[in-house]
């Protein structure tokens, strides 16, 4: 299973027992297909909105006890049902995938934040429900390590998002810094960009370690799935942390020595 292509995903979740590859396949491959909806391709901003709200519709059927004849739907169905896996995280799912296409730009941390409760948490949640966690602890911990990993790939992916005109940077810390979306178009990393670039580095990598206990609570597998999961950002933000530029000629990823050194860690 691709997990990459949806990076909100667990990044290591060819760690999951086998019991649960199958419902886990089926929430990605919604996930991935209704991102794919928001951000690839030609269509109109209405025309994705339109298959989107397609999406919801499939999601009332399966509420209504419905199995659709559908590669997506079909799978997922059967998912919710054997798990009975409640519907509002993927209508959450679906709100911050639709926002994607309609809000380019972000006020303040909040807003990015609200965003990152509908676009990243639902994934925490909908995994600690397979497991059957429901302790509201770890569903807080299982919040903090999603959000920041999305705040992570937000600053990955600062260059390949301004193509996209999306800027998730908050627009108040960007005037205080006087940086501009005009530094971004050009890779212009002089001035106050790497002391605004360090602040969201030392926010996120906070969030992180505010989560971090759950990889060490939760045993067994999904525990090492968590704390390889939780050094995979760690190490992406010691590397925007090392170079707050090379979000423009070098995005920061995993490497194999990386996964390696991960994977070692997170068995002791």
């Amino acid at each position: 299973m691709p997990v990459e292509h949806y990076e909100n995903f667990p990044v290591a979740s060819w760690l999951l027992p086998k019991r649960l590859r199958r419902p886990v396949e089926a929430i990605y491959h919604f996930a991935r297909s209704a991102d794919d909806i928001a951000d690839e391709g030609d269509a109109t901003s209405a025309e994705r909105l339109t298959q989107l709200d397609a999406y919801r519709v499939q999601l009332d059927r399966i509420e209504n006890g419905d199995v659709p004849d559908d590669p997506v739907f079909g799978p997922l169905a059967k998912a919710i049902r054997t798990h009975t896996i409640p519907l509002t995280p993927f209508r959450d799912l679906l709100s911050a995938f639709a926002q994607d296409v309609e809000k380019t730009r972000y006020a303040d941390f909040g807003e990015v934040m609200d965003y990152c409760r509908r676009s990243a948490n639902p994934v925490g949640r909908l995994m600690m429900h397979l497991y059957g966690d429901h302790d509201p602890r770890h569903l807080a911990y299982s919040d903090a390590i999603c959000s920041s990993l999305q705040l992570i790939n937000f600053l990955q992916d600062i260059a390949i998002d301004y193509r996209k005109d999306r800027v998730y940077l908050p627009q108040d810390e960007l005037a205080a810094s006087h940086v501009s979306e005009t530094q971004i178009a050009q890779g212009d990393t002089r001035g106050m960009w790497h002391v605004m670039m360090q602040k969201q580095i030392e926010r996120t990598r906070k969030l992180l370690q505010a989560g971090a206990p759950l990889g060490r609570q939760l045993k067994g597998r999904i525990g090492l799935e968590l704390r390889v999961t939780i050094l995979g950002g760690e190490t992406i933000l010691r590397k925007l942390h090392a170079d707050p530029g090379c979000v423009f000629h070098n995005r920061p990823v995993l490497t194999k020595k990386d996964w390696i050194s991960m994977l070692g860690r997170g068995l002791i």
